[in-house]
């Protein structure tokens, strides 16, 4: 057949441009245009063999071979088949199992069958050279792609260069138009101190003292009598009741801190209190049956997963559906604690996209703020001042 193929080891591309790119060959480290880089193959492809494409063959490993966001999205575009192996760990890092087992039995195949009168292979792996061999005692020409390695080094196996009908080096200029090393998403800004919060903790210990205790202290006070401690721990607060001062901070008789693990010192109501983000209904609650259709088609076609991102466009979509700009602008008595239903929503979103993989089941800390960083900028385009408490990027 005067057609030809191409076969992508994504492993090897991805981690290559990482490394030329990014100076580390994780592949997180970088974002890929996936449709502009597949219409690329296939225009080079076709440019360099001169014959029209068959198919381009995506393979890559993921856990329980269970298609990642990126997966989903590429095996949808035209003429591109994706095949998975196992992503497993061992020796305390992850490896892909069947990739080059996968790609050996389709370049058999495919010359077997003479599906194709050129294949062209995008791998640097040595273990796919029997297949190699193979696809040319059918008379199958075998085109090697390799890329650009970083700082001049050698990325491919030898035995695979020398056993090519003709090789070619994708450089860096190239690689660059689709992919790009990746941002360091922007973080929760750190808002300073609420004027009243601030005048409490930067008076003098008497200031803030009941009246009755203004007397000099017994030489052995308990810690109950103890003054507020510029910097206090939660086990402090959990045992000390609330005070009584005169000033507009003030709330139930004294001012009541509450320790937040997430970014420092806020101060909240009282426990007994509601919180604006309490009794807000959550997306899933929100959404129809034709929208969560719809969501899925998104999620699937166009969102590229990024954290930031995620937190963005989980965030409209809850924003638009909830509708109610009064209860969203209240939320920012709340900043930076996002309501703890709608929170856990967010993230078990965030896991959809495949910020879980690679990390032990666990979403990596960073990524986390990245996440709620996305959902605050989307609410802060919505309610007055909002731009003043979240960071562009």
């Amino acid at each position: 057949m005067d057609r030809c193929v191409v076969l992508v080891d994504a492993g090897y591309l991805l981690g290559a441009a990482a490394s030329l790119l990014a100076g580390d060959p994780s592949r997180s480290r970088v974002t890929v245009d996936h449709t502009a880089l597949i219409a690329a193959l296939r225009e080079r492809a076709e440019d360099e063999t001169g014959l029209p494409l068959l198919r381009i063959y995506w393979f890559d490993a993921a856990p329980d071979r269970r298609p990642m966001p990126e997966h989903r999205r590429l095996r949808v575009l035209p003429r591109v088949t994706v095949r998975l192996g196992a992503l497993t760990r061992a020796e305390g890092r992850w490896v892909q199992k069947g990739v080059d087992a996968a790609m050996h039995a389709e370049l058999s195949e495919l010359a077997r069958n003479r599906a194709c009168a050129d294949v062209v292979l995008v791998t640097g792996d040595g273990d796919l050279l029997p297949g190699m061999m193979s696809a040319k005692e059918h008379g199958v020409v075998v085109h090697l792609w390799a890329l650009q390695a970083a700082d001049g080094d050698f990325n491919q196996s030898e035995d695979l260069v020398g056993e090519a009908d003709e090789r070619r080096v994708l450089d860096r200029e190239w690689i660059e138009r689709w992919v790009g090393p990746r941002e360091a998403p922007t973080a929760f800004s750190t808002p300073g101190p609420r004027p009243e919060i601030a005048k409490i903790l930067s008076a003098p210990p008497a200031a803030v003292r009941p009246a009755a205790a203004a007397a000099p202290p017994p030489p052995r006070p308990q810690p109950a009598a103890a003054a507020l401690k510029v910097v206090p721990t939660p086990k402090d607060l959990a045992g000390r009741a609330p005070l009584t001062v005169t000033t507009p901070a003030t709330v139930n008789g004294g001012p009541v801190l509450r320790w937040s693990s997430d970014r420092g010192w806020v101060d909240r109501p009282a426990a007994e209190t509601p919180t604006a983000g309490d009794g807000l209904p959550t997306l899933a609650q929100l959404t129809t049956a034709e929208q969560r259709w719809a969501d899925r088609e998104e999620d699937i076609t166009t969102i590229g997963g990024d954290a930031h991102e995620v937190g963005q466009v989980f965030a409209r979509r809850w924003m638009d559906r909830l509708g109610e700009v009064e209860r969203l602008t209240a939320l920012w008595a709340d900043y930076p604690r996002i309501p703890h239903r709608v929170d856990g929503e967010l993230l078990r979103y965030a896991a959809r996209f495949g910020l879980l993989a690679h990390k032990d089941d666990q979403i990596d800390e960073h990524d986390r703020y990245a996440i709620r960083a996305g959902f605050w900028k989307e609410l802060a385009v919505r309610v007055p001042g909002g731009d003043l408490v979240v960071v562009d990027d």
